[in-house]
């Protein structure tokens, strides 16, 4: 089931008598388990018919006593259970019958709306636990979220909420908090506190309002490399190296592997429209005229050198092969001063 179709059905108040979410990403997770928690039952409600369990603390004998009561002035009653990924699950299917998770969930409650939330991992779908969710009620899973997908998921969001973002600010976004959706989402909810409704979010506010630096990102260092702007490369590089909290070297390592990847890529891509290529190159049809500068400035056997050397000094700073002693910000000047001569 998509989220956009479970989410219908919950605004329709289909409810179903069990849910099974789960999967790497706890964005979604969150999201649905926080919609059915806020609007299932009423708040007068609440008191009698709502109970959330943690999977650390409790057993599937007290998530069943549970499930198994009936509401009290209610058509519903709900069942939480939070971190269900460290709850006690049956380790084998049920063979002689008298597994009661199993049992119950065979002929669960209708007017029960149990739910698990198991995060950062995928439930075994050879399970008959998981066929049987899956026959009787609702699973969803919650797929990690590619790199190259986060700024289109960015940009949706934002309109979702009636504003609008630039490309160039969905990038930065994504490139500062890599793909953990739920930091993304908390951090556009304070921004937009700000923001007129219907209004644009652009690389300014970003800078302002998310604690990147307008000129020292990882962002600029592309550019600057693109450029073969030495001087502005080695300005941010020796910025990064005062500031190693803000700005470790593994997420710049991780963000330059990328880009010069893709740069690789646009080598090989024969021609087209800018938004044909920005699909092939995954980014937005923003972004193709800096990859076409860049590939002037490296030719396709310089870039296969750079992805190379990004791999060597990814080593070096977790310790393999390095000089003893030797920080992250010198290994990271050492590493820029290769790629631009």
């Amino acid at each position: 089931m998509t989220i956009s179709t479970l989410l219908s059905d919950l605004k329709s108040r289909k409810f179903k008598p069990v849910y099974l979410l789960h999967g790497e990403e706890s964005y979604y997770i969150d999201l649905i388990s926080g919609y059915i928690e806020g609007n299932l039952l009423k708040d007068e409600e609440k008191s009698f018919n709502q109970t959330t369990l943690y999977g650390r603390d409790t057993d599937i004998t007290t998530v069943l006593n549970s499930a198994k009561r009936f509401p009290m002035m209610s058509d519903f009653q709900l069942i939480i259970v939070k971190e269900a990924q460290n709850l006690k699950w049956s380790k084998e299917d049920d063979r002689k019958g008298d597994d009661p998770l199993i049992s119950y969930l065979e002929a669960p409650l209708s007017s029960t709306v149990l739910v698990f939330c198991y995060k950062h991992a995928k439930f075994d779908k050879r399970k008959r636990i998981y066929k049987l969710i899956e026959k009787n009620g609702v699973v969803f899973e919650s797929a990690t979220f590619y790199d190259n997908k986060v700024p289109q998921w960015i940009e949706g969001f934002v309109r979702d909420k009636a504003y609008r973002i630039n490309p160039e600010a969905s990038a930065l976004i994504a490139e500062h908090l890599g793909n953990d959706l739920s930091k993304i989402a908390g951090e556009i909810e304070k921004l937009i506190l700000n923001l007129e409704k219907g209004s644009e979010i652009t690389r300014d506010h970003i800078y302002k309002n998310i604690g990147i630096s307008k000129e020292y990102n990882v962002f600029e260092l592309q550019n600057a490399l693109a450029r073969q702007n030495v001087v502005k490369a080695n300005r941010i590089v020796n910025y990064f190296a005062a500031n190693p909290k803000t700005n470790p070297i593994q997420m710049t390592l991780g963000v330059l592997s990328t880009w010069f990847t893709k740069l690789y890529k646009y080598h090989y891509i024969k021609g087209g429209e800018a938004k044909d290529i920005a699909s092939e190159l995954g980014v937005s049809p923003f972004f193709v005229k800096d990859f076409e500068l860049a590939a002037r400035a490296f030719t396709p056997e310089k870039v296969f050198n750079v992805v190379s050397l990004l791999r060597e000094y990814d080593l070096k700073s977790k310790g393999v092969d390095a000089t003893a002693n030797t920080s992250h910000g010198e290994l990271l000047r050492e590493l820029v001063f290769k790629i631009m001569h």
